[in-house]
């Protein structure tokens, strides 16, 4: 993938980033409603010969309001920014969203970080960009404040589908939750990926011949519990084919912490520590409860062979699509 420079604060920006064109915003999933406003940025970025940054929060606004209650994120920051590099970004800045920044007004907001940190020339953002204590800035006040500061604002109406539905980051979420990862994809732009560590589990897949990779997804993720289609990529970019379940793993126990487990097909090597990345084709079935491992491993090798067709006919939805999946 492309690689992106990352920054925790805007003051460690070194000059030849500073007086760019920055698009500010959470970007959770860098979907097709999010290159709407990165595909202005990226355009006049190019013709006023400038950087292009990308201010966003981490973590996410809402686990800070809402701590207790776990936000399903689509991207982590490390996946995040590698999809805003593929979309033609300089550089990210992340800056840590906590009480400080929660209880900035909006005009220090724009005077400490879009002025004084950040040099910006241009700000883009989508239209209901919302920032500063209790909300208070917004797109007017962002433009009065760009006018009175010598900053331009462009602000991006919402991008709607084919259907004509806007397409978002909650929405992504409700259809993943639901299992709808083919319909997922067409709003996200490409193949809903999830990148973690693998790690030891109990192994009884390996004694049944279905050795597995497994993954411990965030708190919060809400993907629907069940088998997928799938590809697994390591860190040196080799791409496997798949089938993995997501969830407690009925058969064998009561209530375990829902785990991916991605059965890689005809492959023999050792996975365990690397942080490999899985892509989702395609839900297959939900997760039940076998009488007995017999049946099961009857329905593994369905899940199997269903998978395997699936993921052949598959093809790339966009150049991030074919950087994770293909």
């Amino acid at each position: 993938m492309t690689a992106i420079r990352r920054f925790a604060n805007p003051a460690d920006l070194p000059p030849d980033l500073r007086g760019g064109v920055v698009a500010i915003g959470n970007f959770d999933g860098v979907h097709r409603g999010h290159l709407a406003v990165l595909d202005e940025a990226v355009q006049r970025a190019r013709a006023e010969r400038r950087p292009l940054l990308v201010l966003t929060f981490e973590p996410h606004p809402r686990d800070h309001f809402r701590p207790a209650e776990p936000l399903f994120r689509l991207t982590p920051a490390p996946l995040k920014a590698r999809l805003l590099g593929l979309a033609g970004v300089d550089a990210v800045v992340e800056m840590a969203f906590d009480a400080k920044l929660a209880e900035t007004r909006a005009a220090d907001f724009v005077q400490r970080v879009l002025v004084e940190g950040l040099g910006a020339a241009h700000v883009v953002t989508g239209f209901d960009f919302h920032f500063g204590q209790g909300r208070e800035g917004g797109p007017a006040y962002l433009r009065e404040a760009g006018e009175r500061l010598g900053f331009g604002v462009t602000c991006i109406e919402a991008f709607g589908d084919e259907g004509g539905e806007t397409v978002s980051s909650s929405r992504i979420r409700e259809l993943l939750s639901q299992g709808e990862v083919a319909e997922a994809a067409g709003q996200l732009g490409y193949r809903f990926t999830v990148e973690e560590e693998v790690t030891h589990g109990q192994k009884l897949g390996r004694t049944l011949g279905f050795p597995t990779a497994n993954m411990a997804l965030p708190a919060g993720t809400a993907l629907r519990h069940g088998i997928y289609a799938v590809r697994l990529r390591e860190p040196d970019g080799t791409l496997h084919d798949g089938v993995a379940s997501f969830g407690r793993r009925p058969t064998v126990e009561d209530d375990g912490r829902p785990l991916l487990e991605t059965y890689v097909f005809d492959y023999a090597g050792d996975l365990y520590g690397k942080t490999c990345t899985v892509s989702f084709f395609g839900y297959l079935r939900p997760e039940l409860k076998f009488d007995g491992l017999d049946p099961l491993v009857a329905q593994m090798n369905r899940d199997a062979e269903e998978a395997r067709a699936l993921l052949a006919g598959v093809r790339p939805l966009s150049e991030a699509d074919l950087a994770l999946g293909f």
